[in-house]
């Protein structure tokens, strides 16, 4: 019996020395992608170094063997395999091969996150705080108080929830204004405005959109969906002109502020008009009008590019996925128009016959910023008070996968551009 238990401990000593990785696969033998890259997330606050594989089933990922992280992926639910050194070296001699689209990436440490979002609820929910609680990526509510009093510089990574910078309330005026909820946010936004200085709520989102500037600028990572794009854009390009109506801060706008823009101070966008009617549910013609669109949720979709991972790892890292058909989804800005974004600015994501921009980015000082249309990834026409989509649905989601590259991309370790 002696004999036996040796041979048995002799055996698995054996086997961990032989297994000496552990791969998580990314493409269609994923049971779990979104908590798969809560797993990465997690392994990289034990002080383990990830290796993004881009484009490597599915864009994987792989680190050191250990019994925790074993534990870990069975607890989430996430696949994986145990490799051993060989297999990874084989791996990445595979992926070094200068005639394949792949490479590989060292993740090295967590980004620390944070949510600009109001403290108060909102009859909608939002994407990304969806996903970074279902994958258990921990993250920071952040709002206009703490954003005008410098805080953004103890953040990697920003979102910007679903918001309108504009200082307009989402143009939801004109069928809501007797809804408790409007009537709540506009309390609370012009509370904060003038505890914060401010006359007026537009000038406060200013002066909050402006530190998101400087904050990217500096080297933040800024990542927007919905609303928060265009209007982002639009209040920057409305710097010093009231494009507000009355109704929304009291007293008239500038009859001639569509002349005053300047398109220069915009990340994204160049030559939009903003819409000056108060019942339009639209801020600027940045936006592609639903009613226009010649498309059905049954054949609404986008399409990723594909770059070159030695020579694009960025935009590469923000595209992995296991398709590159990407399922569309409507939002109160449901697509950028082409025709209005800057030529320096990246499309990652198209529905090029419709002349629509999805998946955008671009660089700003020593930082990126990453902006998608559309509300929610897996909920076509989200409404107003609607519920929270249940991912428990939708772990293998490709749209709700293309938030979660973002949240890793601040880990990565930068490589030098080649010449």
């Amino acid at each position: 019996m002696r004999k036996f238990l040796l041979t048995v401990i002799l055996f698995f000593i054996l086997v961990l020395a032989k297994a000496a990785y552990i791969l998580i696969p990314m493409d269609d033998t994923q049971k779990n992608h979104l908590k798969a890259y809560g797993i990465a997330y997690w392994v990289l606050q034990q002080d383990v170094e990830v290796d993004w594989l881009l484009n490597y089933r599915g864009g994987s990922f792989m680190c050191k063997y250990y019994d925790l992280i074993e534990q870990e992926c069975v607890i989430r639910g996430v696949s994986y395999q145990i490799i051993a050194d060989a297999q990874s070296t084989a791996i990445l001699l595979e992926i070094s091969d200068p005639e394949v689209n792949m490479d590989v990436i060292k993740l090295q440490k967590p980004p620390k996150i944070a949510v600009y979002s109001p403290k108060n609820k909102q009859p909608w929910d939002d994407a990304v705080t969806l996903v970074l609680t279902y994958a258990e990526i921990p993250y920071d509510v952040v709002y206009d108080e703490e954003v005008v009093q410098g805080k953004l510089p103890l953040y990697d990574w920003l979102h910007l929830h679903h918001e309108d910078f504009t200082g307009q309330y989402g143009k939801f005026w004109a069928r809501y204004r007797n809804v408790d909820w409007y009537k709540e946010d506009v309390r609370v936004n012009e509370e904060i405005a003038h505890k914060l200085g401010f006359g007026k709520v537009s000038q406060c989102k200013l002066a909050v959109a402006k530190k998101i500037r400087d904050f990217v600028a500096g080297g933040g990572y800024l990542f927007a969906m919905c609303s928060a794009p265009d209007s982002y854009d639009v209040a920057l390009a409305a710097e010093g002109v009231d494009i507000c109506d009355v109704m929304f801060d009291g007293d008239p706008m500038d009859p001639n502020a569509q002349e005053k823009l300047n398109y220069d101070n915009c990340f994204a966008f160049r030559d939009f008009t903003i819409s000056t009617n108060p019942y339009e549910y639209e801020i600027s013609s940045i936006d592609v009008n639903p009613q226009q669109r010649r498309v059905t949720e049954k054949n609404d979709y986008f399409t990723l590019f594909d770059f070159s991972a030695k020579w694009d790892p960025v935009p590469t890292m923000l595209c992995q996925d296991h398709t590159q058909i990407i399922k569309a989804f409507m939002g109160q800005t449901t697509a950028f128009r082409e025709q209005y974004i800057k030529p320096n600015v990246l499309i990652m994501g198209e529905n090029k016959s419709l002349g629509e921009a999805r998946y955008i980015h671009g660089e700003f000082g020593k930082g990126t910023w990453t902006f998608y249309s559309g509300h929610d990834p897996e909920d076509y026409q989200h409404f107003i008070g609607d519920p929270p989509t249940d991912l428990n649905l939708h772990p293998n989601s490709p749209g709700y996968r293309l938030i979660l590259n973002n949240v890793l991309f601040p880990a990565a370790k930068k490589k030098k551009q080649k010449t």
